[in-house]
């Protein structure tokens, strides 16, 4: 048979090969791969049959982490194990004591059902004393201790000035550079001011299970005033300050727990554990006693501090409960927002265990992260992603409307949630553009954005100081904290 006749294409395409692979023959370049083929290959038998000789077992000092589940089962962790893995929110810290003789100390995970010491849970600048925080809240605490028994002061006058606190001027407000700071490192879920005039304090909660103490009051010769703890292993749901007894502030996480810091004692306790993330903690105004906590998908449980044990639990929704509040004109009307959409006013004397029934329910279109009473217990405010902010209101809060507002933030960023000032007239919610919104409840519209060129990041969760009319904390998704006064 006949050799087939090439074309011109395919005749140029050999003679384009031959000369490509004698060019790469004079430069050996072949080789050269071949070379470091055989020094980079890892043999296939070594790597799967590996194993290591006992003197091998010997040199090697680090334990073989595993991740257990013992805590899902009651059972404090194993010590080889409680540490966690490497990936995780600083399972294992060091500390580094001040001394420079002293060697440096393991501490104890806060995934261990146990309590830890502030000292352990230090994780702040070692150059300033996490004694100098405790000294100065039990100063201030035991001052108020004091006063509050040469006055005869009593709940129902605490709950009065709440209703009673006074109208600000939103034209007065003003953020000076001094009341700005990084408190924390990442994003802050919760921001609380100390309830107590004595002491400008701030206790906020990051994403990492951190509690950091914003002392604004700190003489300059003493640092920054910022002590920074890690007493939780996740996101820190809650914070709530008790306004009769400072020297104890409750936390929790979505990993389950719920501590007390008790300042007379140093440390931080353990309350409460669930085998489901803990997503919000309230409690009612006459009754410090007891934590009403959402846990889980829906499920809202009631915890005894003093007997230790759960005293109720009802499932309130089909999905997680982000926040739980209360009025304190009636101390049985509690306020839940739910990520199904929902926020609900239950009457807790006539919640049943089976299919409980809401007083009122407002429905959104996507998830709501708050709602919050007013002071005097008139209002109830939402907010939602669906970009409204909700307002009930009337004898029954059967009376609804929607406010326009934008509430879209993404994932770097916490959701918005609107809160109370100091009287029933203003809701203070954050906006994309670092700005502060102010809606009237009068109007039902935006009425006020509070605006300065000291904030360099957009403001998410706020708190109003009960004591100190017209000073506002916004806490941002970068640690920061910004406090707002009234000139």
């Amino acid at each position: 048979m006949a050799p087939e006749k090439l074309t011109d294409y395919e005749r140029r395409r050999i003679e384009n090969i031959k000369r490509n692979e004698e060019m790469l023959a004079s430069l050996k370049i072949q080789s050269r791969v071949s070379e470091l083929s055989a020094v980079t290959k890892r043999p296939r038998v070594q790597s799967k049959s590996y194993q290591a000789s006992p003197q091998e077992k010997q040199k090697s000092k680090a334990p073989v982490v595993l991740r257990r589940s013992l805590r899902t089962q009651g059972m404090p962790p194993e010590s080889s194990t409680a540490g966690g893995l490497k990936d995780d929110f600083d399972d294992i810290q060091v500390s580094i004591a001040p001394n420079k003789n002293s060697q440096p100390t393991a501490k104890k995970s806060p995934r261990e059902p146990i309590p830890i010491s502030m000292r352990d849970a230090y994780s702040g600048d070692f150059n300033i004393s996490n004694q100098k925080l405790i000294e100065t809240i039990k100063s201030f605490s035991h001052k108020i201790d004091d006063e509050s028994m040469d006055k005869n002061f009593v709940l129902g006058d605490w709950i009065e000035k709440r209703k009673t606190s006074g109208t600000v001027h939103l034209e007065s407000l003003r953020l000076e550079p001094d009341n700005i700071a990084r408190v924390v490192p990442g994003r802050i879920l919760n921001v609380r001011f100390f309830p107590t005039n004595n002491i400008r304090m701030v206790a906020v909660g990051n994403k990492f299970g951190n509690i950091g103490f914003w002392n604004v009051d700190t003489p300059q010769e003493d640092g920054d005033g910022i002590y920074l703890y890690h007493p939780h292993s996740g996101p820190v749901s809650g914070i709530l300050v008790d306004p009769f007894s400072v020297s104890k502030m409750i936390t929790s996480c979505y990993d389950g727990f719920i501590r007390v810091m008790d300042i007379e004692k140093e440390v931080f306790g353990l309350a409460y554990l669930s085998e489901h993330p803990i997503f919000s903690i309230s409690q009612r105004p006459h009754d410090m006693k007891s934590i009403y906590y959402g846990e889980g998908s829906g499920e809202l449980g009631i915890w005894d501090l003093r007997a230790g044990k759960s005293s109720a639990s009802w499932k309130l929704h089909e999905e997680r409960i982000n926040t739980i509040d209360f009025t304190s004109e009636n101390c049985n009307n509690m306020a839940t927002s739910s990520t199904d959409g929902s926020a609900c006013i239950w009457d807790l004397r006539k919640v049943s265990t089976h299919k409980p029934k809401s007083l009122q329910t407002v429905f959104h279109k996507r998830a709501v992260h708050s709602a919050y009473f007013s002071p005097s217990g008139r209002f109830l405010a939402t907010t939602s992603i669906d970009n409204n902010v909700g307002l009930l209101s009337g004898a029954n809060y059967e009376d609804t409307s929607m406010i326009s507002h934008y509430n879209h933030t993404n994932r770097w960023i916490s959701s918005f949630r609107g809160i109370w000032g100091w009287d029933d007239s203003y809701i203070y919610i954050g906006n994309m553009q670092r700005g502060v919104d102010v809606i009237s409840v009068a109007d039902k519209k935006l009425d006020f954005t509070l605006r300065s060129e000291h904030m360099t990041a957009i403001p998410c969760r706020f708190d109003a100081h009960h004591e100190e009319i017209g000073m506002l904390a916004g806490a941002t998704s970068g640690g920061q904290v910004y406090i707002w006064t009234a000139s």
